[in-house]
């Protein structure tokens, strides 16, 4: 099943200062290229100045953390527009790491990408920040391939048969 979280709480800071800037306000920081959690966020380290934060539902603890960074003087770095500028969908469901192999060309099995690994890879044929969720596969990637990217894991799931395309509530 491919869900679109796109409309889902997310705020990413890049540039000098957002990691020292998020630590001042108690987000603990993970090495770069896994994954930590604060107040029931997902914490993204991409690179050592580049941060995602993720919140599935309302979130205000994310909420009140990005009003905050925006009124904020200090050395900060500055918004990466994550939440404007990316999509983000889940594939889930059994047959999910069967597609995934026709996606992406990285080794996704489970002891080989955990849940506290992120790559930034290419998952069909888009670039993009890939992460293991407890319920599937995240894809973060510009919004702007949404279409493209939905047709691609539909293509793909035509060859696992028990992969679910829900074309009402999801894409």
């Amino acid at each position: 099943m491919l869900t679109d979280l796109t409309g889902s709480l997310r705020f990413g800071l890049k540039g000098g200062g957002s990691a020292g800037w998020l630590v001042s306000r108690g987000v603990p920081l993970p090495a770069v290229n896994r994954i930590g959690s604060w107040r029931g966020t997902r914490v993204l380290r991409l690179g050592n100045e580049d941060i995602l934060l993720l919140a599935e539902g309302p979130d205000s603890a994310l909420a009140e953390l990005a009003n905050t960074w925006h009124g904020a003087t200090a050395p900060k770095g500055y918004s990466s527009w994550r939440e404007e500028g990316w999509a983000w969908m889940r594939l889930s469901g059994p047959q999910a790491p069967q597609a995934m192999e026709r996606l992406c060309a990285l080794d996704l099995r489970a002891d080989k990408f955990s849940a506290e690994d992120i790559a930034q890879t290419r998952v069909g044929n888009i670039e993009a920040v890939m992460v293991r969720s407890q319920a599937g596969f995240d894809v973060l990637f510009d919004v702007t391939a949404s279409a493209y990217f939905a047709r691609t894991v539909t293509a793909a799931a035509r060859h696992c048969t028990d992969l679910l395309i829900d074309t009402e509530g999801h894409i």
